[in-house]
């Protein structure tokens, strides 16, 4: 079986959070403020991490974990 690709650090927060609703929960336990920002459609996971101060390998390693459940 295919493994799905990682996530992209240049995909938009808001796109992220549709395809995977799971991953709602990493943002919010960041204090990610990004459900439903109107700039969420433009931020990437490396603009929100940088926003946020969170480090973006763990960030996107959470992510990933919560895709896959």
């Amino acid at each position: 079986m295919a493994q799905r690709p990682p996530i992209d650090p240049d995909m938009p927060v808001d796109e992220i959070m549709r395809r995977w609703p799971s991953t709602i929960a990493v943002m919010i336990r960041h204090g990610m403020l990004c459900i439903g920002c109107p700039i969420g459609g433009f931020h990437t996971v490396t603009d929100a991490c940088r926003e946020h101060g969170v480090a973006e390998g763990v960030f996107l390693a959470e992510l990933e974990a919560a895709i896959a459940g």
